[in-house]
């Protein structure tokens, strides 16, 4: 296979939503604290929702993106809280997928802390490879080829093999 042509893991982000501003928010970004070592950021509100007391700007979750080495050993723990398994559902049409964890309990290595209490998270990963750079870059910026996307089927092969992962449809969601 060409150099050019092998999947890598851009990123992995952990978000938790929990819709208000307020002590579960500070919970929640002491877990991904807790999880990464790295300083979560919080997520704020584009819309006014009047029903649900939303208003733009309000803080309403928290997320934290890892890369490179930290991103494929968070990755592996993550794959070993839902039991090595995914869904074909969670992967989408560019190759991306995202699962949740219904309890951070689950996650090997993680502690329980009772001033956190239970939360849950959830993981989305974003694979590339060499040469979709060109989609950010300042100068030139370009669309990447349909050649040179990743469909769902690769995608999934990537992630049975690196991290011997089942993925099938016989599991219950």
């Amino acid at each position: 296979m060409s150099i050019m042509r092998q999947l890598r893991i851009e990123k992995v982000t952990l978000n938790i939503g929990i819709g208000q501003a307020g002590d579960n928010l500070e919970k929640a970004a002491k877990l991904l604290k807790a999880l990464t070592n790295k300083k979560p950021i919080q997520t704020k509100t584009q819309k006014r929702v009047p029903t649900w007391g939303l208003r733009p700007g309000l803080p309403i979750g928290c997320k934290v993106t890892l890369r490179k080495k930290e991103a494929e050993e968070l990755l592996k723990r993550l794959f070993s809280a839902v039991e090595n398994k995914l869904n074909p559902k969670n992967f989408d049409k560019e190759g991306n997928f995202s699962f949740g964890i219904k309890e951070y309990i689950d996650i090997p290595e993680a502690e329980y802390d009772p001033q956190i209490g239970i939360i849950g998270l959830e993981a989305a990963v974003t694979l590339g490879r060499p040469g979709f750079r060109i989609k950010r870059r300042k100068v030139k910026t370009k669309k990447i080829p349909s050649r040179n996307r990743i469909p769902k089927e690769e995608a999934i092969k990537f992630v049975e093999e690196k991290f011997k992962v089942k993925v099938g449809g016989d599991e219950e969601k």
